[in-house]
């Protein structure tokens, strides 16, 4: 089956400013596809290229088995998407928009526009302009899924929603996949990521620092451990566990009889708990952590690979 999307190489540059360097990306066609990264990253840029917004410097893409650059309003017929800012004015209803945006689109069923609105609790009567942002991005929702769209390209698509209608809308993209639709969602609420996603590229000033199934991530080096020790000192426990080089943010603080300890890990766990085992163990907790904090760490290991990088560079 031909994949939904492939890049190659795909490069985006401004000036001397790289926003995206070779970008190499393959998303199966049925699937739900998370882009995760801070603002700056390249999420955006990706996306607009993709939709032929903008155009790359280098490299190639395919959406749909068609080169954005040349499929026009036919290929977009078969996408829906909602950008990361969202401009809606005038006093044009909601209704009448919608209407307007399906002459352009194509095919909506009847019905499917007022089920969308009452999922996402959208009153359509009301004028665009009067409307705040959380229903005008509801309504930029119902437009991008009132066609039922091969394709949803959805940029920071939960901004100003409240909780239940989040929640409502991260049902819609479960749907969606399984109505064999493909969803390609840039977010930072990486909860949206875990609950959707079958995969993930994790971005990084224009670079994929990490790129697989959302549960790979979780199960980076990161953890955090939560120790409660006895027959022994505060000073004699932050004396050893201060010798791993692998642990941030150590704290070791003697609670009557018990000395209470919390770190978080990243790398090798078992040097860890060894050296925790040399003294009476009250009670232990090692915990996976969150994907944010996983993401973090990428982060982090991402912008000291770029420093050294540059340092070496220097120095030649």
């Amino acid at each position: 089956m031909t994949p939904a999307i492939r890049t190659a190489e795909l490069s985006k540059r401004y000036g001397s400013r790289t926003a995206l360097h070779a970008l190499d990306l393959t998303i199966p066609s049925g699937s739900v596809f998370g882009l995760i990264g801070p603002n700056g990253a390249g999420k955006t840029t990706t996306l607009r290229m993709l939709l032929d917004i903008i155009r790359p410097t280098s490299g190639t893409a395919r959406v749909l088995g068609e080169d954005p650059r040349t499929g026009g309003p036919a290929l977009r017929r078969r996408i829906g998407f909602v950008p990361g800012e969202l401009r809606l004015e005038g006093r044009v209803k909601g209704r009448a928009l919608l209407d307007h945006f399906a002459d352009i689109s194509g095919p909506v069923k009847p019905g499917a526009i007022d089920a969308l609105a009452e999922r996402l609790g959208l009153d359509l009567t009301r004028q665009v302009r009067t409307l705040s942002k959380g229903n005008k991005q509801k309504l930029g929702l119902v437009q991008a899924f009132m066609h039922a769209p091969e394709l949803l390209v959805l940029d920071e698509p939960t901004s100003g929603l409240d909780p239940l209608v989040q929640r409502e809308f991260l049902t819609m993209v479960r749907e969606a996949r399984e109505n064999g639709q493909t969803v390609l969602l840039s977010s930072h609420v990486l909860s949206e990521i875990q609950q959707t996603a079958d995969a993930v590229a994790v971005l990084s000033r224009g670079r994929v620092v990490a790129e697989g199934a959302v549960e790979s991530l979780r199960l980076a080096s990161i953890r955090r451990v939560r120790a409660g020790l006895a027959d022994t000192t505060e000073d004699a426990v932050r004396t050893a566990l201060g010798k791993l080089t692998h642990l941030r943010d150590l704290d070791v603080t003697a609670m009557g009889e018990v000395v209470r300890v919390t770190a978080t890990v990243n790398g090798d766990i078992d040097a860890v708990v060894k050296e925790i085992a040399r003294h009476r163990v009250v009670d232990l907790a090692v915990e996976e952590p969150d994907l944010e904090e996983s993401v973090l760490g990428l982060y982090g290991d991402a912008a000291s690979t770029e420093r050294e990088t540059a340092e070496e560079a220097d120095r030649g």
